[in-house]
């Protein structure tokens, strides 16, 4: 049977119900708008991890079909919806200019990743392509401006959900990219449903490129029809009336000279949307078995300790001193509790970013308790310092204290947080915020990679940013890692998100390295987390407290760990295929339409 393409019926056009002119223009939107809100219900503190899927349906929904311009529009209100509530924790004691402005930059990578989904969204088997489109994304956004910013990567909201395996298979790329591709597949399978139980339509085995997966038609019917509604038009149901691109053909199931026959829909596009749907989740129950506590190499005893900070803000550091006898104190009652068999003794004690603003190489009292506390202790410990050379820039270093010979090593944080650590552009950023200036010197960026041995077992270690981004952590564990710390210091953000959001992320690197993690934070909340990515214990916020767990020591290596950033890279090689398909596609139908 072949499928004769005629225009709709116009008088069954009319009769439908459609929203009103004016109101119509705005359900696309709004509806990008919102799939937006859903990406940022989906993360930390919420559990709400599932919510991404009915997102990246949404977002399928609004971008399916449209122009490139429309697309980036579109895509941007998504951004905007993800990322404004997602990043307010930026403004906490800044105000709303810099929270603002991050959140309209960051959304341009989500205006482009809605863009290059809008373009492949026509090509045969489109959901693969678009997932790979908004991991292209998430990859440029984690790499520029200044090194990247990959805060709200979608993979860190996952760390609840039944896609965590994939971590280990891929890391965050892969992760993420099963979350889009399922959300992706939810909707077109609706889509070829609903098409299906149109009147008049029977399943054949017409080719996929004379149906709308691979023409320029909807829903894949040849009727122009987005579950069950429409005019024949590239509209869809209460679509966006002023991009749309006019449906050449429109199949009504009529042969080119006879009498009505069923429409006949082709089976590719239904098993693609299965398939979009299936394949993560079968992937993520196929790599349960990464997922391992096991103690490889057997276990250590961890201290954590949170000093607290004397009060929130960016001003806490001007009690620089006292936010290190806090953490001395609570070191030392923890000696104190060891002595009187209230507490384990530990093999050895991590201390947060920021534990001593005051350099101990320069400041002989800050190094004599330090080393009080860590002799009391009888364990090597790490602690978190601002090293200021006579000249130079700033270091934000991790010092391995040993009980018997002080400072023998020390680590650099690699990847210093612009506007945070350093000011680019300063004179020209001054103009907008004056805050600019309380970071009146520069830090530097450290260049080795950094993995204590600290009594046998090698720690290693990324400072806080730097547990956003997949190299920094995954450079310590290819270095021999078996355990891995994430000293931070969240005091600036106050009780906002944000420490629920980085505490996420650390999870998710425990999945995906098989590591234990340990998450000691100057005000909370710091955690102990196992490489199955379960807390085993935490804190509670801006409360001084010592957490001392057994944690196991891992030394295999998982698939994600061993292969880098090849399945990101070819991720973004299938989002560059979809995309070069489509701009060939389009030039082909150009060419064709001008003869």
């Amino acid at each position: 049977m072949s499928a004769t393409i005629t225009p709709v019926d116009a008088s069954a056009a009319d009769t439908a119900p459609t929203p009103a002119p004016r109101l119509r223009r705005f359900v696309r939107p709004g509806a990008a708008l919102l799939s937006g809100l859903l990406l940022y219900l989906s993360f930390p503190p919420r559990p709400l991890w599932w919510l991404a899927l009915p997102a990246f349906a949404l977002l399928g929904w609004s971008l399916r079909g449209r122009r490139l311009r429309a697309g980036f529009g579109l895509g941007y209100l998504a951004g905007l919806g993800f990322l404004l509530p997602l990043l307010i924790w930026t403004g906490e004691e800044v105000g709303p200019g810099p929270w603002l402005a991050l959140a309209a930059i960051e959304a341009l990578f989500v205006a482009l990743a809605g863009l290059g989904i809008a373009a492949v969204s026509r090509l045969p088997w489109w959901p693969f392509f678009a997932a790979g489109v908004w991991i292209l994304a998430e990859a440029a956004r984690a790499r520029v401006p200044f090194g990247g910013f990959p805060w709200g990567k979608i993979a860190f909201g996952q760390a609840d959900g039944i896609f965590l395996p994939l971590a280990a298979v891929g890391g965050t790329p892969v992760l993420g990219f099963a979350v889009a591709l399922c959300g992706f597949g939810m909707y077109e399978a609706y889509r070829q449903i609903q098409a299906r139980r149109a009147p008049g339509t029977e399943t054949g085995t017409v080719r996929d490129e004379d149906t709308a997966t691979g023409g320029d038609t909807e829903a894949g019917t040849g009727t122009g029809i987005e579950a069950g509604t429409g005019t024949g038009t590239d509209s869809e149901a209460g679509g966006v009336g002023q991009d749309r691109t006019p449906a050449t053909r429109t199949g009504t199931g009529f042969e080119a000279g006879g009498g009505a026959r069923p429409r006949t829909l082709p089976r590719g596009p239904l098993v693609a949307a299965a398939l979009a749907v299936l394949v993560p989740v079968t992937g993520a129950l196929a790599a349960l078995p990464l997922v391992d506590d096991s103690a490889e190499d057997g276990t250590a005893t961890v201290a954590a300790v949170q000093g607290n900070v004397p009060r929130l803000g960016l001003d806490f550091n001007s009690q620089r001193r006292a936010v290190l006898d806090n953490h001395v104190a609570r070191t030392r009652e923890l000696a104190e509790d060891v002595k009187a068999g209230r507490a384990p003794q530990p093999d050895f004690v991590l201390w947060p970013e920021n534990s001593s603003d005051i350099d101990p190489y320069a400041n002989a009292d800050a190094a004599d308790v330090i080393d009080g506390a860590v002799r009391a202790i009888g364990a090597p410990t790490v602690i978190g310092a601002v090293i200021a050379p006579e000249t130079g820039k700033l270091r934000n270093t991790l010092i391995e204290w040993d009980p018997d010979r002080g400072p023998v090593a020390t680590y650099d944080k690699r990847h210093v947080q612009p506007f945070g650590e350093y000011i680019p552009m300063r004179s020209f950023v001054r103009i907008f915020n004056s805050n600019v200036d309380r970071v009146s010197r520069d830090f530097g960026a450290g260049t080795k990679v950094g993995v204590f041995d600290l009594a046998g077992t090698k720690v290693g270690l990324a400072t806080c940013y730097e547990a956003a981004f997949d190299w920094a952590v995954r450079d310590t564990v290819t270095h021999g890692a078996q355990l891995i710390s994430v000293p931070s210091n969240n005091a600036t953000f106050g009780r906002s998100e944000m420490t629920y959001q980085q505490l996420a992320m650390s999870r998710v690197r425990a999945v995906e390295h098989s590591r234990s993690v340990v998450v000691p934070v100057t005000s909370g909340v710091s955690a102990v987390i196992r490489p199955d990515g379960e807390i085993v214990a935490e804190t509670k916020m801006f409360t001084p407290d010592v957490l001392v767990e057994k944690v196991p020591l891992r030394s295999s290596l998982t698939p994600a760990t061993r292969m880098g950033t090849l399945p990101e890279a070819l991720l973004v090689a299938l989002a560059a295929a979809g995309l070069g398909w489509s701009a060939l596609r389009s030039l082909r139908a150009r060419r064709t339409g001008a003869q």
